[in-house]
């Protein structure tokens, strides 16, 4: 049976939910204030420690990344599609707590919205201008090369990770009861013992990767707000003032946010992402290449779907150190990224999706936002590499560093189109609303795990949190000159965060199957008993029947018990 409210744990001697878990809260604090401080004062030193531990740890388990994740995937579409299906997140009879576009607007938004802001043009354009070694030489061969690959980044890999955490986290917590945390969808393996120190550590693992990958996206998020700006004419050298400013501004609406819960501003935030989003993607489509877009989207689908198994498990061997670097620097970069990811957005929508079915979470989870995030590279993607081949380019600078900017990649694309300033203004816009629903949500994750796993924690908590976020940002972006040195250090660490992580999902895996194999067990004897009782039922109502009726077939006995004439048959008198 499902269960509301906190146990034991989580309640003070006045039998009051507790406003934190020191075993959580305080290690969490100190280890991000210390990182921070090291980061800033000691960046240099800091920039070297962790790019030379990133070098060695990509180097050597590329290949566990690669394979782990695509086993993931394996995971996610036998559990949707096998027998574990109907299982209910929560009790038998509880309806969705949302409704279905509310729900996939919100782990929409909270799972990679703003990626998709920030890597729709850019990235497709960085695969066709430099593409994955092996890859034809030909526009055509490179064009639609740059889009599986995007695929391959942003497909179901991503929200295969993120199925594997919310679907052991929601069944912990809508069917069986338990608090909101990483800790107890681990129950099944380690039982009573992961209310101690591991279960603690698990959770301070979960809250200083999430800290750290919200701030990282502020971060870099007002650096691509301030290159728009700078790009449109709007704002000269915007400086670390103007980027303070931003971040400020940011967490001040998500402070706002995160204070009125689920049900209210992160749910009508998402709802309003959603809405822009679509219409800045219809612009798109319709103000550029139609047709070029609409044709590429079905082929590079196809194409996506005829090389996913190869790709999957494609480890750059083939092509020597040069494969093995690009395939580190590309997807086994956003592996680790996804898997740093997987505590913030798999606590999330663990946490809108009471009621759903296990068939339910995995489709709409792992599909929807597939096919939608397919279409979006297709649209913004295609019409960069439509202006490449077939147009006037210039998005692409080969005399550059970088020869695509992607803090400046979208901007320049809607240039090119009719009414380019407005819709900039508009693109500009929906990156603030990303950042706030992704802060907001980040901040409502960290506090429930902060807090005990309390599905609703303390208002002074929420705010604490998201205004930590935005200061380890300020902190990273201009304290001491850090700049995107410290940013980077930062999302590398998040990175790092990632590799035993992975080892705690491989064990939400090992545990999602042994408590579906407890319930298909109890519900198969569960069934047999009903079956058994409903025999026995049926049996007594047909002896009640016959005696009703005067009459006991084949007894051969009369009702004193003595053999009948004739044949044997038995007429029975009633009493």
């Amino acid at each position: 049976m499902s269960g509301q409210g906190p146990t034991a744990e989580q309640t003070d001697g006045r039998g009051r939910l507790s406003s934190i878990d020191p075993r959580v809260f305080y290690p969490s604090a100190i280890i991000i204030v210390a990182f921070v401080v090291f980061a800033t004062v000691f960046r240099d030193t800091a920039q070297d420690w962790v790019g030379a531990i990133q070098e060695n740890v990509v180097s050597g388990v590329g290949w566990y990344y690669t394979a782990l994740v695509s086993l993931f995937v394996i995971f996610a579409i036998w559990v949707g599609v096998g027998r574990y299906g109907d299982i209910k997140l929560g009790r038998d009879d509880d309806k969705p707590e949302f409704g279905l576009g509310s729900w996939l607007a919100m782990l929409f938004a909270a799972g990679m919205g703003i990626g998709l802001v920030f890597w729709g043009v850019a990235e497709p354009l960085t695969h066709y201008d430099t593409p994955r070694p092996g890859v034809g030489e030909s526009s055509a061969e490179r064009s639609e090369a740059a889009l599986v690959q995007t695929f391959l980044h942003w497909g179901v890999h991503p929200w295969a990770i993120y199925v594997v955490v919310g679907l052991s986290v929601a069944y912990a917590v809508h069917r069986k009861g338990r608090p909101v945390s990483i800790r107890w969808a681990l129950e099944p393996i380690f039982g009573d013992k992961i209310k101690g120190a591991w279960g603690s550590a698990i959770d301070v693992v979960a809250v200083v990767g999430t800290v750290f990958g919200v701030a990282t996206s502020l971060g870099l998020g007002v650096l691509q707000i301030s290159a728009g700006l700078e790009f449109k004419g709007w704002a000269e050298d915007p400086g670390n003032g103007l980027l303070v400013a931003l971040i400020v501004v940011i967490t001040l609406l998500a402070g706002i946010s995160v204070v009125t819960g689920v049900g209210r501003g992160i749910k009508w935030l998402s709802n309003i992402n959603m809405g822009m989003a679509l219409a800045l993607l219809l612009f798109v489509l319709i103000a550029g290449p139609t047709l070029f877009i609409m044709n590429g989207f079905v082929q590079d689908v196809g194409g996506y779907l005829q090389s996913l198994l190869s790709l999957s498990f494609d480890t750059g061997a083939n092509q020597g150190s040069e494969g093995t670097e690009w395939l580190n620097g590309w997807t086994v970069f956003y592996w680790g990224w996804w898997i740093s990811w997987a505590p913030f957005v798999g606590i999330f929508i663990a946490r809108i999706s009471r009621g759903r079915t296990v068939r339910e979470f995995v489709c709409g989870v792992l599909l929807v936002p597939t096919v939608l995030t397919f279409f979006w590279f297709s649209v913004f993607g295609g019409a960069a590499i439509h202006r490449e081949m077939f147009g006037e380019g210039g998005l692409v600078d080969e005399g550059a560093e970088t020869s695509v900017n992607r803090d400046s990649a979208l901007f320049q694309l809607l240039d090119t189109l009719p009414g380019g300033a407005f819709v900039a203004g508009l693109a500009m816009l929906l990156i603030v609303l990303f950042f706030v629903t992704s802060s907001d949500s980040g901040s409502y994750v960290v506090d429930m795990l902060a807090s005990g796993g309390d599905p609703d924690p303390p208002t002074w908590s929420r705010v604490f949190w998201a205004a930590a976020e935005g200061a380890v940002a300020i902190a990273l972006l201009v304290a001491s000159g850090a700049g995107t040195a410290a940013l980077d250090t930062l999302q590398t660490t998040a990175i790092l965060i990632a590799l035993p992580f992975s080892l705690v999902m491989i064990g939400m895996c090992v545990a999602t199957i042994k408590s579906f194999n407890q319930e298909r067990r109890a519900y198969l004897a569960a069934q047999r008993k009903e079956q058994d009782e409903r025999l026995v039922g049926q049996a007594v109502a047909a002896f009640e029947e016959n005696l009703d009726n005067g009459t006991y077939a084949d007894s051969g006995l009369s009702s004193d018990g003595e053999a009948g004439p004739g044949d044997g048959s038995t007429k029975l008198t009633k009493s």
